[in-house]
């Protein structure tokens, strides 16, 4: 399947989205929502009372070479929120530019955020640039995910050209606490020896904070090898990484999902509810 022509030729969209969110009567509410270009939310969700669960949308439905997009969130003292995407965001090739994707949150004390958005798809010779940043403030908490796909099995399609560099970084007060950058080229090593990817398409990292060695085990129960992917779990100054491979998006989601839905209970005292938008 081909890149429809309109995904290598248009315009380069600029777009920039900033959310603050605050607790008000025991309740998590949207309180900022201001944006500028095509990065949009939907009205908050509450399945679960108080949390409040966010969708975002990227109406253009991907990003092509010379796009940037900005996503900016900000939690007040004593809220939760839980922010997932309706689908995959897709980096199509490029021809010749370089796309953008920066995201931060920033989370005060007492507060609480869930980012779990759906997978980012590198089709073949993409150029794209993402960094995620998280930063904790004092007792704040965070349970994420970010995965990517390399090419498109259900395609065909192999990432044979290309350049993918990505960061994701979380600090607590100003100070870093995990770091970590993957860069990948089109073709290249990384996809196929053993220090890299190992032939598997689709990577992904975990992040669950307040975690100890009891969080540890039970994560490490969850994960079942018959399950497709590979997967590592370590503590890291209280935090819980996760790193995954496998060969499709499903599979990885599905893994990262078990772990989660085992983890919050204990640590956020909920249980584990799946945003309906996965389901439609």
């Amino acid at each position: 399947m081909s890149v429809p022509a309109t995904a290598l030729t248009a315009q380069s969209w600029r777009a920039h989205l900033q959310l603050g969110f605050e607790s008000r009567r025991g309740q998590t509410v949207l309180v900022q929502r201001r944006h500028f270009g095509p990065l949009l939310v939907q009205r908050p969700f509450y399945p679960e009372g108080e949390v409040c669960h966010t969708y975002l949308i990227h109406p253009p439905g991907g990003v092509v070479g010379g796009d940037e997009l900005r996503l900016d969130v900000r939690l007040a003292e004593g809220c939760h929120a839980l922010i997932t995407t309706p689908a995959a965001n897709k980096f199509y090739r490029s021809d010749g530019r370089l796309a953008r994707l920066h995201q931060h949150f920033q989370i005060s004390p007492n507060a609480v955020l869930e980012w779990l958005p759906q997978e980012a798809i590198f089709f073949n010779a993409a150029e794209a640039r993402l960094h995620t940043r998280i930063d904790l403030v004092g007792n704040a908490r965070f349970i994420g995910w970010e995965y990517s796909c390399f090419g498109r099995p259900a395609s065909d399609e192999v990432f044979v050209s290309g350049h993918i560099d990505q960061g994701l970084a979380l600090y607590r007060d100003g100070k870093p606490v995990l770091l970590d950058r993957l860069r990948v080229n089109g073709g290249g090593d990384v996809l196929q020896q053993p220090w890299g990817l190992r032939g598997h398409l689709v990577t992904a990292n975990l992040l669950m904070t307040d975690a100890d060695d009891s969080a540890l085990a039970l994560a490490r129960d969850a994960y079942t090898q018959d399950s497709g992917c590979e997967l590592s779990l370590s503590l890291v100054d209280g935090v819980l990484v996760g790193r995954c491979l496998g060969p499709q998006a499903m599979v990885v989601q599905a893994c990262l999902q078990s772990i989660v839905q085992t983890l919050r209970p204990k640590l956020l005292g909920r249980e584990f509810c799946r945003p309906r938008i996965w389901d439609t």
